[in-house]
């Protein structure tokens, strides 16, 4: 394929779903992804390094930052921002599959049953992947809470949890970066971030002086700023779910 040729649905597709995927100040032509997808698509790495700038563009969470990608692009890669942002959990796993295809692997390596319901395990399988990929990169692999950069410890937190909300399982913006244990802490409602972005710990935790581990790693937390993303910066309906539906507060 030339470099110049008409980008179709597959290749912005594959691009954005790249887009979700690597930090945003690692958008540039050297980054071996951008270069892998480009060689794959038959195109340079300044094109789609361009392409996915196009796509910051329309980034609500980087235009409220005012952190600027490309000033211009295609009306195509609008309708695909509008396609996934309309139904994450279809787009994530098309754009899964046609990157699979792109490389000759597998979508799912481990060993799954035969039957109709192999078909839907993938699908959570794959999707989950994708949301931990996006979310973690919206923070630059770093725990939004206490900044632990190992990306071994981290999870992709869903605000409104996975069962409550078939419609957002996947969208990035139902997601936090926090390492392991604030994870568990936001999951069973012993912390929570407000919409402003500060986190409120449950009168639930213990305040005593002879629990030291839990004021040093909950209880003195309480207040805190939580460290936006770069992109995708969680809904705040989402958050306010959490605080009011998930959130352990002592009942009278």
């Amino acid at each position: 394929m030339a470099s110049g040729a008409k980008w179709t649905r597959e290749d912005l597709i594959l691009a954005f779903n790249l887009y979700c995927k690597i930090p945003f100040g690692q958008i540039h032509l050297r980054n071996p992804e951008i270069i892998r997808l480009a060689e794959a698509l038959g195109r340079t790495p300044s094109s789609v390094s361009w392409k996915l700038a196009n796509f910051a563009r329309l980034d609500p969470s980087l235009k409220a930052r005012n952190i600027r990608g490309a000033t211009h692009g295609a009306k195509a890669e609008v309708e695909i921002w509008r396609e996934f942002n309309g139904n994450w959990d279809k787009l994530a796993f098309e754009s899964e599959r046609l990157a699979a295809a792109l490389t000759g692997r597998e979508l799912v390596l481990e060993t799954l049953p035969e039957g109709r319901d192999k078909e839907a395990l993938v699908r959570v399988r794959v999707n989950q992947g994708f949301f931990r990929a996006a979310v973690l990169a919206a923070y630059d692999f770093k725990c939004c809470l206490t900044g632990l950069a190992i990306p071994d410890l981290l999870t992709a937190s869903h605000i409104v949890p996975w069962v409550r909300d078939v419609a957002n399982r996947t969208n990035p913006r139902n997601g936090l970066c926090l390492n392991a244990l604030h994870d568990r802490a936001f999951d069973c409602g012993l912390i929570t971030v407000t919409p402003d972005m500060k986190v409120k710990v449950s009168p639930l935790v213990p305040a005593s002086s002879g629990d030291r581990f839990s004021l040093a790693v909950l209880k003195n937390y309480e207040g805190a700023r939580v460290r936006p993303p770069s992109r995708f910066r969680p809904e705040p309906s989402f958050l306010r779910f959490h605080n009011e539906q998930v959130f352990r507060q002592r009942r009278a």
